[in-house]
């Protein structure tokens, strides 16, 4: 039998926690946490469901993204092919699901790239990102509610999108960042 892990000097204590709005895809909340120095306060909590998404690489160094609009930030951006996960859905099943009923593309074996938490202090859910080094077109067309097109964009010029604010989603950019990083240490 393991030992909980022991309290640490540093860790917030959590008195409570009250449901403001829980939905399908979301489970809005405010926690009554305490500080280790005492000071009490609330914080808002948002659960979120998990969600995994790809990077399809061709064999020119092209990776398949998608050009959307974000309604929230009311802008247009590229991304990569994702979604959510249904109940017990496997990410990497999520995600080659969601690559080919968003772009037309069947993507090749997967293989888990990164996982991360997208605002850590506010907001519960894990991103899962995968890579793929091709796919097959299935000749089905993409769903209009998901994107505006979808092209192959040459993974050189990847920095200069972030940089100029094209390219903008955690997931987005932390796959795309790490891709770059194998890339650079010629182990992509």
């Amino acid at each position: 039998m393991m030992d909980a892990e022991p309290q640490r000097r540093s860790a917030w204590t959590i008195h409570g926690e009250r449901t403001v709005d829980d939905t399908r895809r979301a489970k809005l909340s405010i926690a009554d946490v305490e500080l280790p120095d005492g000071t009490r306060f609330e914080q808002y909590v948002l659960r979120v469901p998990g969600a995994a998404m790809v990077i399809v690489l061709d064999g020119d160094e092209r990776v398949l993204m998608m050009w959307r609009h974000r309604f929230v930030m009311n802008r247009w951006v590229w991304e990569l092919p994702g979604g959510y996960l249904d109940p017990d859905e496997e990410p990497a099943v999520c995600a080659a699901r969601e690559v080919e009923e968003e772009t037309g593309w069947r993507p090749y074996e997967l293989r888990k790239l990164l996982i991360f938490q997208p605002m850590v202090g506010t907001i519960d859910q894990e991103n899962v990102v995968f890579l793929a080094r091709g796919a097959d077109f299935t000749g089905s067309v993409p769903d209009i509610n998901e994107s505006e097109r979808v092209a192959w964009i040459p993974l050189d010029q990847v920095q200069r999108l972030i940089a100029d604010g094209e390219i903008v989603g955690a997931g987005t950019v932390s796959g795309l960042l790490a891709v770059l990083l194998l890339q650079a240490k010629e182990e992509l």
